[in-house]
């Protein structure tokens, strides 16, 4: 008796590379194909030009001045004015002076050789004036990436790269396909749902390989994702939740001139933040399900199920507590807010921020909790289907 077939026609071996590079075709030739078609379909913008934004480098120091002190530590807020030379934008090679921190909180104080962003506004004389946006913080972040990068392929070796792989198509899919059909107007959660269906087989056979096991897994996430889907739907709409909770849908909305559906993109937002983490959870219990089913291969289906669930029950334990803690460290600043101004327990629910928190999280803990059970039994189903 075979264990974890590869899903193979009898007329050939399964070639996993071949596999791969078919996936990775079908996931560009889609994106690229519906992010064409919205290109086409873009929503209407505000008719007003982006901020001309410039990187510079800190050449000297014209004044400094500390406007205030603040906290226990009576942090210093300083004011500067800078020499910069751009070193980028169309006036790369001149030199400006560029305020920084007029006003700011934290914005910390900049040192000669600091890389900066400018931004360009009219002065209303004709001319122009220049304050920092933000500093240049892209190379330890392309620092942090590429020990991601080393520590994912030691240690995953093959699969590790593959899955590599599987993120970038992720990636790719967001940035090709959900951005461009959400921004033409198109509505967030059937592009979330579309985007979803082609990601999760084709990451899933990279990460894991084209067999019994990932198709199982697969099924799991797809029907986990749509119950989770609707309920997130049905909740956010009794919550009355906009989605307006956050200054950046706020800023979405008028630039797109109230054609965004801003709701819906909240929805989308649960759906996608969700995928993630059903990957591990169904990926796990079908492993479970095919190694108990290996060490007895004589053991009945229900004991089978019986005993995966009771260690799927563990994981759901423990990814359920992993959610509620990553969800509110995010909002770790708004939490202290409230402490501090002693609100009652049921006016700070009441927050559309924190209401819109509270249903991510808790929907997102259902759907991981429901995964378990879907993923154990589409597994057991399988191996039942095989012995006959």
């Amino acid at each position: 008796m075979s264990r974890n077939r590869p899903l193979t026609r009898s007329t050939g071996a399964f070639d996993p590379r071949r596999a791969a590079l078919a996936g990775i075709a079908a996931v560009s030739a889609i994106a690229a194909a519906l992010g064409a078609s919205a290109a086409h379909a873009q929503a209407p913008a505000t008719g007003e030009a982006p901020p001309a934004i410039a990187e510079g480098v800190v050449t000297g120091i014209a004044a400094e001045e500390i406007t205030a002190m603040l906290g226990e530590a009576g942090e210093p807020q300083v004011h500067q004015r800078l020499e910069v030379r751009f070193v980028g934008g169309p006036r790369i090679g001149q030199t400006a002076i560029v305020d920084a921190g007029g006003g700011g909180i934290g914005v910390g104080r900049f040192e000669i050789g600091d890389r900066v962003l400018v931004e360009a506004s009219p002065d209303g004389a004709g001319g122009e004036t220049y304050f920092v946006a933000d500093r240049v913080r892209r190379t330890p972040l392309y620092v942090l990436f590429g020990l991601f990068v080393a520590v994912a392929v030691l240690v995953g070796r093959r699969r590790g790269l593959l899955s590599l792989v599987g993120m970038a198509l992720s990636f790719g899919v967001i940035f090709a396909f959900v951005l461009p059909q959400v921004a033409a107007g198109r509505h967030p959660i059937g592009v979330a749902i579309a985007a979803a269906l082609v990601v999760i087989p084709v990451t899933f056979s990279l990460s894991h390989g084209f067999n019994r096991k990932t198709a199982a897994a697969v099924a799991g996430t797809v029907i986990a994702l749509a119950l989770t889907g609707g309920m997130a739907s049905v909740f956010v709409e009794a919550a009355r939740l906009t989605g307006y909770a956050s200054e950046e849908a706020m800023f979405l909305q008028m630039d797109h001139r109230g054609a965004l559906n801003v709701q819906g993109l909240l929805l989308a937002s649960i759906i996608i933040g969700l995928l993630g983490i059903l990957d591990d959870i169904t990926v796990s219990q079908a492993a479970i399900v095919h190694q108990l089913h290996e060490a007895s291969p004589d053991l009945p289906i229900r004991a089978i199920f019986a005993r995966a669930m009771d260690v799927g029950r563990d994981h759901i334990a423990s990814l359920v507590n992993t959610l509620v803690l990553v969800y509110t460290s995010a909002a770790m600043p708004l939490l202290l807010l409230f402490q501090r101004d002693a609100a009652a327990f049921g006016t700070v629910v009441n927050y559309e921020i924190v209401a819109e928190e509270i249903v991510r999280t808790l929907v997102a803990s259902i759907g991981l909790i429901l995964a378990v059970p879907i993923t154990t039994a589409i597994t057991c189903a399988l191996i039942a289907r095989e012995r006959r």
